[in-house]
């Protein structure tokens, strides 16, 4: 296994922690989501990742696609919600004592979902050129 590999699994690890951590943050603030965001979270955001990081152990080029995808999908998400919709989810909205949580967690979300687009990217990519580690 090539560094590459270990290091997006390390991402969609740590990925999973922030959002465990942002979804306490979201409790404690009481900024609830409806059910169509809900379900893309749980789709999307939790178990994207992880299942692309479980069927890279059968198909590295395919889970590695489809980190990348969730991963992109929850930056946008994140992003869209976080950051530029004025609403109960946006970062400068939130009061109250969970408010530092949840900016800190929201960053880094965007951070771990960045990190997660462009590794999933690019061990697909290496692994469809033929790169020495490919499976």
């Amino acid at each position: 296994m090539n560094t590459r590999v270990i290091a997006l699994a390390l991402v969609v690890v740590a990925h999973f922690a922030i959002t465990v951590a942002h979804g306490a943050a979201h409790t404690a603030a009481d900024v609830r989501l409806g059910p169509i965001g809900l379900a893309f979270v749980f789709i999307v955001i939790i178990i994207g990742p992880i299942g692309g990081l479980v069927w890279m152990r059968w198909n590295r080029t395919a889970g590695a696609w489809l980190i990348a995808a969730a991963m992109t999908g929850a930056l946008l998400f994140g992003f869209v919600n976080h950051f530029v919709i004025d609403a109960a989810d946006r970062v400068d909205h939130v009061t109250g004592p969970a408010r530092t949580m949840f900016q800190i967690t929201a960053a880094l979300l965007f951070l771990s979902e960045a990190a997660g687009a462009w590794l999933g990217a690019h061990v697909a990519l290496r692994t469809e050129i033929g790169s020495p580690d490919r499976r």
